[in-house]
Order: structure tokens, then C-alpha cells, then sequence
């Protein structure tokens, strides 16, 4: 006798789309350890069967809810680069809290799981090759020379702050936020002065 194939949800399906934001919202009120199939269904007024019938298992709904907000953050920061002040843009873009908030949840989750770990090394790459390209043109237009500020680490620098200045808020830590926040005031005036005047920055020192 030959086996059925077990049946799964649609991904269009409104309910699986009530699931997700069920469990994100478990997340982000008591942490990924708060996330379980019963307590998804819970939290969405369902049947636990449902949770299955739409995810083959929990790490398949994790897998899910990173993929869904790994495409409407790409929007959100491809929207931030195409801005008129593109810096400014990506840094309120990393300095948001509840993304700051979800995104720990999730590397807290990775550090369990390797397939959940894999999917969000290979948006972070994306997320942080589409800066790359943009702002190399910024730089570009500011009279930067690439050789003495490398822009990847430039990026690097500018995403980790933001985003570590918005956790140690949150904690009451603010020593050294001061400082790091006028840098990049002048960092972006720089740039401004640059592309206003046309004259190159380069003989500037690098902030690394």
C-alpha cells in the first residue's frame, strides 16, 4: 500500500498569514522561547492541529517568519537608499527598535538552530551588499577616496552602531552615544561638502 503524501497549507493562505503574525507577535512580547504550537494557536484563536497543517515543524514556521520579514525589511532599506539623504535613511532604518528588538530574537533563536542561522547570514549578506553599491556612489560623489575609507567597513561601522546604540538605550547605557552620533553628523557633512563643492575629501582621516 502506497503512502499518501501528507498535505500542507497554501503560503497565500489567510491563516497561515494569522499564524505568523501570531508567533511574531509572541516574540516580541515574550521572546522565541515563547513560541510553540499551542501557544500560536492560542494567540490566534486556532486549533493547534493548525499550526502543523500549515508548518511541517517549528523551525518551518521560523524559517517562514524570517523570510517574511527579510523581504519587507530589503523594501524598507531599498526605500532608505533611494532616498535624498541615503546615510541618514540607512541609519534610521538600523536604529529602529522593534526591529533592533526582533532581529536579537532572532539571533538569540540561531544560536540554536543552524538552518534558522544559515537563512539569516544570507539576507544580512544581501542587506549589506545593497549598501555597498548605493553608498559607494554617495562616497563617490563626496570625493571619497574608496582606498582610504573602505566602504564595506564603513558600513559595517555605521550599521553596528545604530543598532548597538539602540539596544544600550533601551538598557539606560547612553556613555560614548554622544560621541559616536556627532561623528556621523560630520561624517554626513563631509559628504554634503563634498558633493556641493566637488573638491575630494580623501585627505581626511578615517574613522577606523
Amino acid at each position: 500500500m502506497v503512502a499518501l503524501a501528507r498535505r500542507f497549507g497554501l503560503e497565500n493562505s489567510k491563516t497561515r498569514t494569522h499564524l505568523l503574525d501570531a508567533a511574531e507577535q509572541l516574540m516580541r512580547e515574550e521572546g522565541y522561547a515563547a513560541v510553540t504550537s499551542r501557544r500560536v494557536a492560542a494567540k490566534a484563536g486556532l486549533k493547534p492541529q493548525l499550526v502543523h497543517y500549515y508548518f511541517r515543524t517549528m523551525d518551518d514556521l521560523f524559517i517562514a517568519l524570517v523570510q517574511r520579514g527579510a523581504e519587507h525589511n530589503r523594501q524598507r532599506l531599498a526605500n532608505a537608499l533611494a532616498s535624498n539623504e541615503p546615510l541618514q535613511a540607512v541609519w534610521e532604518f538600523c536604529s529602529d527598535p522593534e526591529t533592533a528588538a526582533l532581529s536579537a530574537e532572532f539571533l538569540a533563536l540561531a544560536n540554536h538552530r543552524k538552518n534558522i542561522q544559515a537563512e539569516i547570514g544570507r539576507y544580512a549578506e544581501q542587506y549589506r551588499s545593497m549598501q555597498v553599491e548605493v553608498l559607494s556612489r554617495v562616497l563617490e560623489q563626496g570625493g571619497m577616496d574608496p582606498k582610504v575609507w573602505p566602504l564595506p567597513a564603513i558600513v559595517f561601522l555605521m550599521a553596528s552602531a545604530a543598532r548597538a546604540l539602540t539596544i544600550e538605550k533601551s538598557l539606560g547605557v547612553s556613555t560614548g552615544h554622544a560621541e559616536i552620533l556627532e561623528w556621523f553628523r560630520q561624517y554626513q557633512e563631509m559628504l554634503k561638502t563634498g558633493r556641493r563643492t566637488g573638491e575630494p575629501c580623501a585627505h581626511i582621516p578615517p574613522p577606523i
